[in-house]
């Protein structure tokens, strides 16, 4: 009988260290998570801005005439 408790407490300990094990994989999950979200929203609006920079320099190009296309 001592040893069914025995047996049982060194489960339910490495239960708790397994769950406290996962915490800590988690908050780490989560601050990675949260890095990496904050490094796409930054890609993101770097690729917009490259995008607007883009649209603007094709605007400058000046259109060829259609006589200018045809010789």
């Amino acid at each position: 009988m001592l040893s069914d408790f025995h047996l049982l407490s060194e489960k339910v300990g490495r239960l708790a260290e397994l769950a406290q094990a996962l915490r800590r994989e988690n908050a780490e999950l989560r601050l990675g998570m949260a890095t990496l979200t904050a490094e796409n929203a930054d890609l993101a609006r770097r690729i917009q801005e490259a995008h607007q920079r883009v649209s603007a320099l094709l605007d400058k190009i000046p259109m060829p005439d259609h006589d200018e296309e045809t010789a």
